[in-house]
């Protein structure tokens, strides 16, 4: 297995994983001994097939779920500070959080609220009540959702319901929420698993965006090695819960994907119902660049 070389200084890590496993209903291993290092500024895919454990370990990462109990849990460090330990989450986690934005393929925007409100539940994390409790916003603070919505490309939608939306926008909605939030760490759960081609690029554009021009942290799940490629200098590929590849996206090909993921490997390669993502990174042109000469 390749693995890039990390710095040596603890604190030029984001995240670290050690020893994590994670099992439900007693007997299902949904995370096996995962040991995982991601240094500040770096973007990051997850890649694997359906089950393969990629939104359970951005959840753990993100401190909404607990490891198992005891020793076997492991320890997850989040920007120099514990998130949990030994299946326990840290007292503090809640002010490590305020520092992480979680974006879910589902999007969790409220549809009866308006765009920029919704952008504005960024900030509920480092404002007191009662001003959070009834969305009391400052004229600064609707300036700087405004920005964020523009970043992302809809500020035209501002004052539209979150229900009106197409998936594409509300995923940028979603983003720009992330943006107003000041997060250090961005976690990306299959952001673009239910957009068309076109609203995955702009997707992707953006979050790349934010990671080379703001120095975020951002690591994204995957259904397609196609996008991985193409926007995540890093792969990390998870199967049955365990790590089976680290190192540079540049390195996969298809001998490789198939000897780690065998029949499942033409679902990685983004074969999602004959769909063409793009003319530069197609189902079709990414197998001729995997091809081993």
């Amino acid at each position: 297995m390749a693995i890039p070389e990390a710095p040596n200084s603890a604190a030029a890590m984001a995240i670290e994983v050690i020893g994590l496993n994670k099992t439900f209903n007693r007997d299902k291993r949904a995370l096996r001994s995962i040991d995982l290092r991601i240094a500040h500024g770096e973007m990051v895919a997850l890649i694997g097939a359906s089950g393969s454990g990629k939104s359970t370990l951005l959840r753990h990462i993100g401190g909404l779920v607990a490891a198992d109990r005891g020793e076997a849990g492991g320890e997850i460090m989040v920007l120099g500070a514990r998130m949990q330990a030994r299946g326990r989450i840290a007292s503090d986690a809640r002010r490590v959080r305020a520092r992480v934005s979680v974006i879910f393929q589902q999007f969790n925007l409220v549809s009866r609220l308006t765009v920029l409100t919704n952008v504005l539940t960024g900030l509920l994390g480092r404002i007191r009540s009662p001003r959070g409790t009834f969305g009391l916003f400052t004229r600064a603070e609707k300036q700087a959702a405004v920005a964020a919505l523009s970043r992302v490309g809809i500020s035209e939608t501002a004052m539209q319901r979150a229900s009106t939306l197409s998936g594409g926008q509300q995923q940028r909605a979603a983003i720009a929420r992330a943006l107003v939030q000041g997060a250090d760490i961005i976690l990306a759960d299959e952001p673009i698993a239910s957009l068309d081609p076109a609203s995955s690029k702009r997707v992707m554009e953006t979050l790349r965006d934010i990671n080379e021009a703001d120095g975020k942290t951002v690591v994204v799940s995957l259904h397609q090695v196609d996008y991985a490629m193409r926007y995540c200098p890093r792969t990390v590929a998870l199967r049955d819960g365990e790590v089976v590849y680290d190192g540079a996206s540049s390195a996969l090909n298809s001998e490789m994907l198939q000897r780690l993921y065998g029949a499942e490997c033409d679902e990685l390669l983004g074969a999602v119902g004959g769909r063409v993502v793009d003319e530069e990174i197609s189902p079709t042109r990414t197998r001729e660049a995997f091809a081993v000469a």
